[in-house]
């Protein structure tokens, strides 16, 4: 008889727990020891082998989730993708980068590959043939981000996974803006998906934690290299993590609910120029977006006008928290010129398109009436003057 296939929110629930055996609790136990037995065992316990009981657990949660057949947890999401890039690249291979992409993951290539003589290209643009344009011989792998942080474009994943496999290049996608609760890469030919899994995973802004998913080909090569560098979580903040993505399903689909609305909401505004969001039917890859995604995330980004004050107008806000993260069941805002593109050159961020006025917009749960009663009230105290510049 066919298995039926478990529901998201019964996955987020009940995947991935470790049954209390003792005293048949609720919820999963917490195992701390670092140290196990050795004696007669196929694999020593360890944290940093990542096979403690509570990692092991979450990890089947998470590989449940991205429909693949395993899954590995790290200290953050820069840790998971060092991991890919440390595993399956040497010395003369080259690596191809999608241009639209998380700041610490371009300053990361920029700033590390040099050292062990790895090559890399960012992409012209997103599209799949800019992709076919930067690889070479030597092309070993190719990352891409969909959508993109902090503009929201998106990437044809099929595309670039059916380029990357007639080609024979490995690929791996930042699943992190969309979670797997909208987008599941794998079921469209990626081999390897990574999430900053502090951000929708965690959903409440107290964790930090990466996290990958593929198959147990590719884990295992990934867990035999990351083991010696010791990037492993804590089994603490894998037991917060777990029950963290317990409501996963409806935290991001309320998520989802809300960022549409205000997408739509900012567009019309008067002192908006440009609204980035992947729901609306304004953005250029809106139909692509509905091919490939099963919500559009609560992630946008909009610019302001001129005669507008970006910090002013954060400094105003009453509810939405002008922080560095994103994706905490509150409503968070910042400009990525100052924070997650902070480390790039001015010329750098003008050529991907993050301009000083671009304001990030992380839609958390509150209603969104509230929301935009305090975006309004905001943008009223940050209007510049322009008459008394003038003089």
């Amino acid at each position: 008889m066919k298995t039926k296939k478990l529901g998201l929110n019964t996955v987020c629930v009940h995947t991935g727990e470790v049954e209390d055996l003792t005293f048949k609790g609720a919820i999963s136990p917490i195992y701390l020891s670092t140290s196990y037995e050795f004696d007669e065992v196929d694999a020593l316990r360890y944290p940093r082998n990542f096979n403690t009981p509570n990692q092991e657990a979450l990890c089947a949660k998470i590989a449940a989730l991205e429909h693949t057949e395993a899954a590995l947890l790290f200290g953050s999401g820069m840790a998971a993708l060092s991991a890919v890039f440390m595993a399956f690249l040497k010395s003369g291979d080259h690596l191809v980068v999608q241009n639209t992409l998380y700041g610490g993951a371009v300053n990361f290539i920029r700033q590390e590959f040099p050292k062990f003589g790895i090559e890399y290209t960012f992409t012209e643009g997103y599209e799949v043939d800019d992709f076919a344009a930067a690889i070479k011989p030597n092309t070993k792998l190719i990352h891409i981000e969909t959508p993109s942080n902090p503009l929201l474009t998106i990437t044809d994943i099929q595309g670039v996974a059916n380029l990357a496999k007639s080609r024979g290049i490995l690929t791996v996608i930042d699943n992190t803006f969309a979670s797997p609760v909208n987008q599941n890469p794998i079921d469209f030919g990626i081999d390897i998906v990574m999430h900053s899994a502090t951000k929708y995973m965690g959903g409440h802004s107290d964790i930090l934690a990466g996290a990958l998913a593929a198959s147990h080909q590719y884990i295992d090569i990934i867990k035999d290299s990351a083991k010696n560098f010791g990037g492993n979580l804590s089994d603490f903040t894998v037991w917060m993590l777990e029950r963290s993505m317990k409501t996963m399903g409806i935290r991001v689909k309320a998520q989802n609910r809300n960022a549409k609305k205000m997408a739509k909401w900012l567009s019309n505004h008067e002192l908006v120029t440009q609204v980035n969001y992947p729901g609306l039917k304004s953005h250029p890859q809106y139909e692509l977006a509905k091919t490939q995604m099963k919500g559009f995330g609560g992630m946008l980004s909009f610019e302001l006008k001129p005669e507008v004050d970006p910090l002013k107008f954060m400094h105003a806000l009453k509810y939405i928290k002008p922080v560095g993260s994103l994706a905490g069941v509150e409503s968070t805002i910042l400009l990525p010129a100052k924070t997650s593109h902070a480390l790039l050159t001015p010329d750098q961020r003008a050529t991907m398109g993050v301009s000083d006025r671009l304001i990030r917009f992380s839609v958390g749960i509150e209603s969104k009436d509230d929301l935009m009663d305090d975006i309004s009230q905001a943008l009223e105290k940050a209007l510049l003057n322009v008459e008394l510049q003038k003089q």
